[in-house]
C-alpha cells in the first residue's frame, strides 16, 4: 500500500527529463531566467529553474508578471456573479454597465472573445505606456470598437476584459483588485499574487535578436486595462490556481462552473481550427499531440507566462520567464505535461461498486437499438447514465438525472436533450425517447413506435422479396 506522497512523487528519470527540457528552453531561447513547476494529483511535485546569473536561481516564491493569465482570474469573478444570480451570461453588458459603446455585447461574448471588439485599445501601445493615459472606458474602447458582428467569430480582445473588470467593479462597488483578493486570492491561498510586484521579483528584459545583450523593459501600471493583464504571480501560486481550475473549490467556484470555463465557447478561426485550438470562458483550449490542454498564456514587455492543464491526465505545468520574446513558452508548458503524463501515466482510482442502485434504472441498462444501430446504456458513478454506440462510430453522451425519472444530456449532439423511458399502461418500458429518437430493445421492434413504420412482413432474405 503506497502513501499519497509516494503515489505523487516523480521518478528520478522523469525529474531529469523535466530539468533537461527547461534547460534547453532557457539556453536556446536565451531567457535571462526561467522557472517552472509541475502539479500532479492536486499536489506540487516538481519545481525547476535556470538562470543566466551566477548564484541562486529563482524559486517558486519569485514573482513574474503573468500578462493575460490575468484574464482567467477576471473570468472567475464574472462566473461568481453568475452563480450568485446577479447576472446571466446572456445579458447584454448594457443591462449592468450602461453607457459604453459596446453595450450590445453579451457577457458570454466578452468572456469568449466573440463580441466583435478590437484586439487592442487605441494608441499609444497600452502595454508600454502608463494606464493614466486611458482613465475612462471611452479611452480604452475608442470611437468605434466594434470590428465584427457579435457572436460570429473569435477575435481576441484586451478591451473586452477591461469591460468585464468594470462590470465586476460596478456590481461589487469596489475596485477590481480588491474584489479579486477577497474572493479568489485569499480563499485559494495565493498570497504572492497581486497587481504590484513584491520582492523577490524578477526584472523584465528584452534580448537583442542578433546579439547576446539585454535591454531592461518598462513596467507600467495598466490602469483600466488591469483586468486584462496586470497581475504578478509565482509558480507556486499558479500551481495552486491550476488545481482550482481543474477541480473547483466551493469557496470560489464549483467544479461544474470551472468545467464550463474549460469548455470551448467560441467558433475558431480557420487557422485555429487546423491547429486544434479554441477558447472557453476565460481559458484557452488546445490539442497538443493528442492531449487536450486548458489554461492560458500571457505576455507583457519583459515577461512570458504559461499555465497548461491536462485534466484527464491530472497533470498541470507552470512556466515563467523574464524576457519579451525568444521562446515558445506554450510549447514548453505542453512538453512538461507530456513528459510526466507519458513517463508516469495516471493510476486510476480503484473500481468500487455503486453505493446504492435504483432497480428501475438498472432494468434499463444494456443494449438498445436506434434503427439497426446498437447502443448500450450504462449507469454512471455520479447517479446518471451514459449512452454509447457499440462497435462503430456514433453519437455518445453522458446524462445527468433530472429528478423526474428523465435525464439531461451533458455533451455532444445530445447536450441539453432529454432522455426518458416511455412505458405502456401496464408499466413496462416500450422504448427510450431521446429528443424524439426512438431506441428499442431489438432492431426495429414492431411493438414500439418507429417513425416511418415497420413493414408487416418483417425481416426477410434476398429470395423472399415481395
Amino acid at each position: 500500500m503506497t502513501t499519497p506522497q509516494e503515489e505523487h512523487a516523480l521518478l528520478p528519470a522523469t525529474r531529469r527529463a523535466l530539468l533537461h527540457r527547461i534547460a534547453v528552453a532557457q539556453a536556446e531561447g536565451r531567457a535571462p531566467s526561467l522557472t517552472a513547476a509541475v502539479v500532479r494529483g492536486g499536489e506540487l511535485v516538481w519545481t525547476g529553474s535556470r538562470t543566466s546569473v551566477n548564484g541562486h536561481a529563482p524559486d517558486g516564491d519569485v514573482q513574474y508578471r503573468i500578462g493575460s493569465i490575468t484574464k482567467t482570474f477576471t473570468a472567475v469573478l464574472v462566473l461568481r456573479l453568475r452563480d450568485e444570480g446577479r447576472i446571466s451570461l446572456e445579458d447584454p453588458l448594457e443591462k449592468h454597465l450602461p453607457g459604453t459603446s459596446a453595450g450590445g455585447a453579451t457577457i458570454a461574448q466578452l468572456l469568449a472573445h466573440t463580441a466583435g471588439l478590437a484586439a487592442e485599445s487605441p494608441g499609444p501601445w497600452w502595454e508600454r505606456t502608463p494606464g493614466s493615459l486611458r482613465p475612462e472606458l471611452t479611452d480604452v474602447l475608442g470611437d468605434d470598437p466594434l470590428l465584427h458582428p457579435g457572436g460570429r467569430r473569435f477575435h481576441y480582445s484586451n478591451p473586452g476584459y477591461t469591460l468585464l473588470g468594470a462590470l465586476v467593479e460596478e456590481l461589487r462597488q469596489e475596485p477590481w483588485e480588491r474584489v479579486l483578493r477577497r474572493e479568489v486570492l485569499e480563499p485559494l491561498g495565493l498570497h504572492r499574487t497581486g497587481s504590484d510586484p513584491v520582492a523577490p521579483h524578477a526584472g523584465g528584459w528584452a534580448v537583442h535578436p542578433w546579439a547576446d545583450v539585454l535591454l531592461p523593459e518598462p513596467v507600467e501600471d495598466l490602469g483600466r486595462m488591469a483586468p486584462a493583464g496586470q497581475l504578478w504571480s509565482t509558480t507556486e501560486d499558479l500551481a495552486r490556481f491550476a488545481v482550482f481550475l481543474a477541480r473547483g473549490d466551493d469557496r470560489v467556484l464549483s467544479a461544474s462552473s470551472v468545467a464550463e470555463m474549460r469548455t470551448p465557447a467560441a467558433p475558431p478561426e480557420p487557422g485555429d481550427l487546423a491547429a486544434g485550438s479554441g477558447y472557453g470562458l476565460g481559458m484557452q483550449v488546445q490539442q497538443w499531440g493528442g492531449r487536450r490542454l486548458v489554461g492560458h498564456s500571457g505576455s507583457l514587455p519583459g515577461y512570458l507566462a504559461n499555465l497548461s492543464i491536462a485534466v484527464e491526465d491530472d497533470v498541470a505545468s507552470v512556466v515563467l520567464v523574464n524576457c519579451t520574446s525568444g521562446l515558445s513558452i506554450s510549447t514548453v508548458g505542453a512538453d512538461l505535461v507530456r513528459i510526466v503524463a507519458e513517463a508516469e501515466p495516471r493510476i486510476p482510482e480503484p473500481w468500487r461498486p455503486l453505493p446504492e442502485v435504483d432497480p428501475d434504472v438498472l432494468s434499463l441498462t444494456g443494449p438498445w437499438y436506434w434503427g439497426t444501430s446498437p447502443f448500450v446504456l450504462r449507469m454512471t458513478a455520479d447517479g446518471g447514465v451514459s449512452l454509447d454506440p457499440m462497435g462503430a462510430p456514433g453519437r455518445r453522451s453522458r446524462f445527468r438525472a433530472a429528478g423526474d425519472g428523465s435525464w439531461i444530456g451533458l455533451e455532444g449532439y445530445y447536450a441539453g436533450e432529454t432522455l426518458r423511458a416511455v412505458r405502456a399502461p401496464d408499466g413496462t418500458v416500450t422504448h427510450l425517447d431521446l429528443g424524439s429518437f426512438v431506441f428499442t430493445r431489438t432492431a426495429y421492434d414492431p411493438a414500439a413506435p418507429v417513425p416511418g413504420g415497420v413493414d408487416e412482413e418483417g425481416w426477410r432474405g434476398l429470395g423472399q422479396e415481395g
